[in-house]
C-alpha cells in the first residue's frame, strides 16, 4: 500500500469511528497512527507543505488541542 492510500484509509477509519461514537482514547490512538502515516507520506512525497502539516498535527496532539 502506498503512503497516500494509508493516510486516506486511516482518515476514513477515524471518521467511521467518530460517527459510531467510539471512545476518545480509541480516536486518539487512531490520530497518533495518522501522524505516523502522514510522516511516512511526507518523506516519500517531499515538499515543505506536507512536513508543515505533519508538524501542526503532531503539535496539536501533543498539546491536546484536538477535541474528540
Amino acid at each position: 500500500m502506498n503512503e497516500s492510500q494509508a493516510v486516506i484509509e486511516r482518515l476514513a477509519r477515524i471518521e467511521a469511528l467518530d460517527r459510531g461514537g467510539a471512545p476518545a482514547p480509541l480516536l486518539l490512538d487512531e490520530l497518533r497512527l495518522l501522524v505516523v502515516e502522514a510522516e511516512a507520506w511526507s518523506r516519500v512525497e517531499g515538499g515543505g507543505r506536507g512536513e508543515e502539516a505533519v508538524a501542526r498535527l503532531q503539535s496539536a496532539l501533543e498539546a491536546d488541542m484536538i477535541v474528540v
